[in-house]
């Protein structure tokens, strides 16, 4: 007769099924503080029977694919972000357990706003705060945590504290914060620190299942890739190097006194969701004198590409001011290199009478491509349905409809025939309104007035705006 007595906890997968390649083995080099990190974290997570409720926020460094390990909810938070990311889940869903997991470049650089707020509001999250005095993944660059006289690739004469400052200690910043409640260094080094670092993050997710606010448990961990040295002596470097500058021990503990924190009101039924959103965005759109006829519009997302010098940030400004004068709700989102002019260019436009989650725009109901890079770059993006705009001037291939309409227009030449190659854009605008009447022309009228001052520009921008409205070349 066996009796077994241990085993994975079950919060840790028994084969790491995401990960790509040799199931059986981690990503993590040998002698790296993550992977036993990980395990003493599921432990806890079973120990105190916390699976089905856990959230595990991943950060930006060598442990991004923790997914691969822990058998519960993950989300992956942008570099520094980790500690706003794992607010917003525990403020919406506070029966959750919310983890952030970050190391010294993820926390104490580029998150160093977020961990402090997060602290001195007292969410009731808990982090893990992995300290290496180094920045693992990107190559051994120096951290806000490396050692003065520590060689990095990027000190490589060691940690000058006149040129890079001096080491950043986490628990002590924290310490001083009225909203922190439980703070703890610890470290991987021995059996006996083991041990130590076990009971140190039970205890941290013992507060938050207590809702006791803030805990934060900094663990000094090895890195014997990028120290350059093996396992067991990367465990002695933190012994002799490490302890005397990032002290062990407990920094603060209200874990017993601190009562329980309030968070939310009562919940807000799901089914008066969508009513709430509605109240106070009414739809108001006055009638056009023309009579000219509109077609309704739920939601409308446009994708505008071309060369910079285009005027293809013009025209989403155009599109978003005329959907807000007719009553919409509208947002204008420009991406553009450095180099803009001569240099490709886009911008998303997204107008619906519902309020607008993200800017964003993945997968456009309207393409105006003027260029062929951008056609080539966003026409399988369009949906199906949708509708594909383009400069058959400049653009001699034609795409590929696959289910969408296709509206060349040489606009391009129609500006040069009056007398100004920068209304191209305008001329294109037309010709799509006229194609997809969303919008009301009196409004492009008055739009397009108010964005210049010049009264003859003004004029040839209505002049090309109907020319584009009334070409009726080849579609499809």
């Amino acid at each position: 007769m066996y009796t077994v007595v241990h085993e994975k906890p079950a919060s840790f997968y028994t084969s790491y099924d995401r990960k790509e390649g040799d199931v059986k083995l981690t990503h993590y080099c040998p002698g790296c503080g993550h992977g036993s990190l990980h395990k003493f974290i599921a432990e806890a997570i079973d120990d105190l029977g916390i699976q089905e409720r856990t959230v595990f926020v991943s950060p930006v460094g060598c442990s991004v694919f923790a997914y691969h390990y822990l058998d519960v909810g993950n989300v992956q938070a942008a570099h520094g972000r980790a500690p706003a990311v794992a607010t917003g889940i525990k403020r919406s869903n506070p029966e959750s357990i919310v983890i952030a997991y970050q190391g010294d470049g993820d926390l104490a650089a580029i998150g160093t706003a977020e961990i402090i707020h997060s602290a001195n509001r007292g969410e009731n999250i808990t982090v893990f705060f992995v300290n290496n005095a180094i920045y693992g993944m990107t190559g051994g660059q120096m951290a806000p945590t490396t050692l003065i006289g520590q060689k990095t690739v990027t000190t490589p004469m060691g940690r000058n504290p006149h040129q890079e400052g001096y080491p950043l200690k986490v628990c002590e910043l924290l310490s001083t914060l009225e909203g922190s409640t439980y703070l703890e260094r610890v470290a991987l080094t021995s059996p006996k620190t083991y041990m130590k670092t076990r009971q140190a993050i039970r205890k941290a997710l013992k507060n938050q299942v207590e809702n006791r606010g803030f805990s934060l448990i900094e663990v000094l961990s090895p890195c014997p890739t990028g120290w350059k040295l093996k396992p067991n002596q990367a465990w002695k470097w933190i012994e002799d190097q490490m302890f005397p500058v990032f002290p062990l021990g407990v920094y603060k503990d209200l874990s017993t006194s601190r009562q329980p924190w309030p968070r939310t009101g009562p919940g807000l039924p799901a089914d008066r969701v969508a009513g709430v959103l509605d109240i106070g965005f009414p739809l108001s759109r006055e009638e056009d004198p023309s009579g000219e006829a509109t077609l309704p519009v739920e939601t409308k997302e446009m994708k505008i590409a071309g060369f910079g010098g285009q005027g293809v940030l013009f025209m989403g400004v155009a599109l978003a001011t005329v959907a807000m004068k007719e009553g919409y709700h509208a947002t204008w989102l420009p991406s553009y290199g450095p180099e803009m002019r001569g240099g490709t260019a886009n911008c998303n436009v997204v107008f619906s009478h519902r309020p607008i989650g993200t800017p964003l725009v993945d997968y456009p109901d309207i393409l105006i491509a003027m260029n062929a890079p951008s056609l080539k770059r966003f026409q399988n993006q369009v949906k199906s349905g949708g509708l594909i705009v383009y400069d058959s001037a400049i653009i001699s291939d034609s795409p590929e409809a696959s289910g969408r309409e296709i509206l060349p227009v040489p606009a391009a030449k129609m500006a040069h025939e009056l007398g100004d190659h920068r209304v191209a854009n305008v001329i294109i605008l037309g010709a799509m309104l006229a194609k997809c009447p969303i919008l009301r022309r009196t409004n492009v009228y008055a739009a397009l007035e108010e964005s210049v001052e010049n009264e003859n520009l003004r004029q040839l921008n209505r002049r090309a705006f109907e020319a584009g409205r009334l070409y009726r070349g080849t579609q499809s």
